[in-house]
């Protein structure tokens, strides 16, 4: 016969992080937080340059939010709460991960950084829409370039004429 009343073994601390591995989180974001705010308000700005929201005041905004999330989300850890389990729509998540995938966009992304002063947007951009929406699955090789090129060249448009966002032009900045 068995002694139901036997104590539970003290937790270690080993066990007692992975219980609370939440606390991860909290700590990753008050580093972003405290770097954000150092950031923003060593930030020399010109008297010239300011209105009555300069340059400093998102910045600011985005730390002390930082901060104030990461001190919430450890108070609940602590108090004993957690993250719900992923319940994801049609995932199965004890599938691996799709390496393939994660491997051409990193590529493609990687690509796209390395094209974009020599080619300039509209030709790098038209890369990167066309190769992530290689890697995520389509293969439609006629229409695809076509609707890449598109949307590179309407997206380059819209930031350097609209917006005023210079963005390179690269070889086609005298056609463009």
């Amino acid at each position: 016969m068995t002694d139901d009343s036997t104590p539970p073994r003290p937790a270690t601390a080993r066990s007692w992080l992975r219980e609370h591995s939440e606390l991860g989180v909290c700590v990753l974001l008050l580093v972003l937080g405290v770097l954000v705010l150092t950031d923003a308000l060593t930030m020399s700005v010109d008297i010239t340059q300011r209105g009555p929201v300069g340059p400093k005041t998102v910045p600011v905004a985005v730390g002390i939010g930082l901060l104030a999330v990461a001190v919430l989300l450890a108070v609940d850890v602590l108090r004993g709460g957690r993250g719900e389990a992923e319940a994801g729509e049609d995932v199965d998540l004890d599938e691996p991960a799709d390496r393939r995938t994660v491997a051409l966009l990193t590529g493609v992304f990687l690509a796209f950084a390395a094209l974009i002063g020599p080619l300039g947007f509209p030709v790098s951009g038209a890369l990167l829409f066309w190769g992530s929406a290689y890697a995520l699955g389509s293969r439609h090789l006629d229409r695809d370039p076509l609707i890449a090129a598109g949307l590179s060249l309407l997206t380059y448009f819209v930031f350097d004429n609209l917006l005023g966002v210079p963005l390179p032009g690269g070889p086609l900045m005298g056609v463009l």
